[in-house]
């Protein structure tokens, strides 16, 4: 059985057992880098976390697997405030796949790293761009007390990205911008100026990522709950 107590091999050889080569196909259908996959839901992966706890100094073993649902198991399973920022620069140089820079993009924020959000945008690799604005959504949504001005300080890195026509960042880029308008009133009235200015562009990319953001930035039910 496996518990707190179980190291890296022991919880990899436990999720061996959970291979399913059909949830591998299906995992592909979804735009899931499926190379080092053993086809595990993130819900039964989760389960797997909840039995070992948190243990940091496991977790990163676990990463260096190289195994995509071990490396889950590390994001669930690292210590945020032990996660230091050249630990997170590390994991992120080995990002391949969206639902990996999503997850650990929700660590990221719970660890404090805001700092990482800037060189990530910057950073021309598609999974770790993306990654900058899945922290900006993700911190949108789950940081309630965080000030305004954190968020409409880094509107600027979408409208600096926005001509980024990769799938996996332009997509992020959209839900970030999404993100900021629907924290309340004080952020939607920025977050749709961009939008709309956005969704002017010449550009084929800017201009969907703006248009997205306004039609569900300027719906009804949205102003009225904001409201």
């Amino acid at each position: 059985m496996i518990g707190p107590s179980s190291d890296a091999a022991e919880l990899i050889a436990h999720l061996e057992t959970l291979r399913s080569e059909e949830n591998v196909a299906g995992m592909a259908r979804f735009g899931i880098v499926t190379g080092g996959a053993l086809g595990i839901s993130n819900p039964d992966i989760r389960a797997v976390a909840r039995l070992a706890k948190k243990d940091h100094l496991r977790a990163m073993q676990l990463w260096r697997s190289d195994i995509r649902e071990a490396r889950l198991l590390a994001l669930y399973t690292a210590e945020p405030k032990r996660l230091t920022t050249e630990e997170a620069r590390h994991w992120a140089d080995d990002f391949n796949s969206w639902e990996i820079v999503d997850c650990a993009a929700d660590l990221f924020v719970e660890a404090g790293l805001d700092e990482l959000i800037s060189n990530f945008a910057d950073d021309e690799r598609e999974f770790v761009r993306r990654t900058a604005f899945a922290m900006i959504a993700g911190a949108a949504v789950h940081r309630k007390k965080e000030s305004d001005a954190t968020f409409l300080a880094w509107m600027p890195l979408i409208e600096a990205h926005a001509g980024d026509p990769r799938n996996f960042v332009r997509k992020a880029m959209n839900w970030a911008l999404r993100s900021i308008g629907k924290r309340n009133l004080a952020c939607h009235a920025p977050a749709l100026a961009l939008a709309k200015a956005l969704a002017e562009s010449p550009d084929k990319t800017t201009r969907w990522i703006g248009k997205d953001a306004v039609r569900e930035l300027a719906g009804e039910k949205l102003l009225a709950r904001l409201r």
